[in-house]
């Protein structure tokens, strides 16, 4: 009978807490009523049956972080979606497009190539560049600039 008088006061309250705590309304309540179980389960055991409410909302509070623990667990190891593949027409084209750039790259003067790809493919800085290949940063931007606008002359006839 006294769980019952619990209940019927304390029920809503100890859901509104629930919910605060898990984010949803029908896992809290299911935290709630197990709560109740384990209580009237407990109620012979329990010292001082004034304090029952304070063991419902410590029951409430224990059992909703198991929920949250239980949850973090299931997203933690959850299957992860597959990304959406490229299609085989976008590879086709995307092989197409690298095939191009590199057959005009081998087109262009040594120097040229070097630097474009020391500073496109290598993303290397101009100082760095200009320190790989023993030449001044000035050089570097000369070879660099001469070599996008070759590649561009040539791209652009392919298309």
């Amino acid at each position: 009978m006294a769980v019952t008088a619990l209940y019927s006061a304390h029920y809503r309250s100890l859901v509104r807490l629930a919910v605060l705590l898990v984010r949803d309304m029908a896992t809290a309540e299911e935290v709630v009523q197990d709560a109740f179980v384990a209580i009237h389960g407990a109620w012979r055991r329990l010292r001082d049956t004034d304090k029952a409410l304070a063991y419902l909302r410590q029951s409430v509070v224990n059992r909703s972080r198991s929920v949250l623990r239980h949850r973090a667990v299931v997203e933690k190891y959850a299957p992860k979606g597959l990304p959406d593949a490229p299609s085989a027409e976008n590879g086709a084209i995307g092989e197409l497009e690298r095939s191009a750039v590199i057959e005009a790259l081998r087109s262009l003067p040594a120097r040229q190539r070097e630097a474009l790809v020391l500073r496109y493919y290598g993303d290397m800085s101009e100082a760095q560049i200009a320190h790989a290949m023993g030449i001044s940063k000035g050089a570097v931007k000369s070879h660099t600039a001469r070599g996008m606008a070759a590649l561009r002359t040539t791209l652009e006839q392919l298309s």
